[in-house]
């Protein structure tokens, strides 16, 4: 095997110092500045590239299980086969070995979703492909109390190394109705940090039964996402778009944003949350 160039090595890093110049309370000095990097992420589906995604580069076979989940590449883990991480001196391929079946679905699809960004839009052929609603109705499943949203939003900053270090980077995290965080997955791209999320808790086998904490805001996207793995109850620390709402009420998925300390706002399906009216 070729040894990996530096600049390979380089592109790998999930962050870099940078000389800046900083200007505070009337002074400026010069210092090195922790950044989240942003590589080009290749999905490449038995030989032939899919989709080129900008992505930090960490938890990448996560990326690739969810990416394939969420976008209905696949319908189960079992699926694929294998997923290679391939460093190149321009970004990283992952070579995803998919069954038969599933590969000749993808040819079928006539999708070019090269230069993807955060609209979710960019490569879709038609509005049908953009609305792809689920559909099944995420069942109701257990409610879950109010005090679980508070409990995992004042544990999530805890657990974001890469944001501590840098300040760029998103956040997902998968919560148990208790509030106790179970798993947390970082990207500069609030869908990429889902889609990291959702491969791992594909790939650890841990069910349906929690919700999805995020940082970010609930755009359409995060929450068709959230329906297609079939998790019941996203949590946004910012706002909902409409359109956001509108597919979460057609999902039977509870919808919550401005998740702060002791406030959120429930948009969709508010029967899931368990509230202690204070006397």
């Amino acid at each position: 095997m070729l040894e990996a160039s530096a600049d390979v090595v380089m592109a790998q890093a999930t962050s870099s110092d940078y000389p800046v110049l900083k200007w505070e309370h009337g002074q400026t000095r010069a210092l090195e500045d922790h950044v989240a990097e942003e590589v080009p992420v290749a999905l490449v589906y038995n030989g032939i590239s899919h989709a080129v995604m900008l992505a930090t580069p960490q938890d990448l076979e996560d990326f690739a299980l969810g990416f394939s989940l969420t976008e209905g590449i696949i319908s189960r883990p079992q699926d694929i086969y294998g997923i290679e991480v391939v460093p190149q001196a321009n970004g990283i391929e992952l070579h995803i070995t998919l069954a038969s079946e599933q590969f000749h679905q993808l040819k079928l699809r006539r999708r070019n979703m090269t230069g993807r960004t955060g609209c979710g839009l960019c490569g879709a052929e038609s509005l049908e492909q953009v609305m792809r609603v689920p559909l099944n109705v995420v069942p109701m499943g257990e409610r879950v109390p109010a005090s679980s949203l508070e409990r995992a939003f004042e544990e999530i900053s805890r657990q974001q190394q890469l944001q501590q270090l840098t300040g760029g980077t998103h956040a997902c995290a998968w919560v148990s109705n208790a509030g106790e965080i179970l798993l947390l997955r970082e990207d500069v791209g609030r869908h990429n940090a889902l889609d990291k999320l959702i491969g791992a808790i594909a790939k650890s086998g841990a069910g349906t039964t929690g919700f999805v904490l995020t940082t970010s805001r609930a755009s359409y996207e995060m929450v068709q996402k959230t329906a297609s793995a079939g998790i019941p109850l996203l949590v946004a620390m910012s706002a909902p778009t409409g359109l956001a709402i509108k597919i979460a009420q057609s999902c039977g998925i509870t919808l919550v944003g401005f998740a702060r300390h002791q406030k959120h706002v429930i948009y969709s399906c508010p029967e899931r949350i368990l509230h202690k009216e204070a006397k």
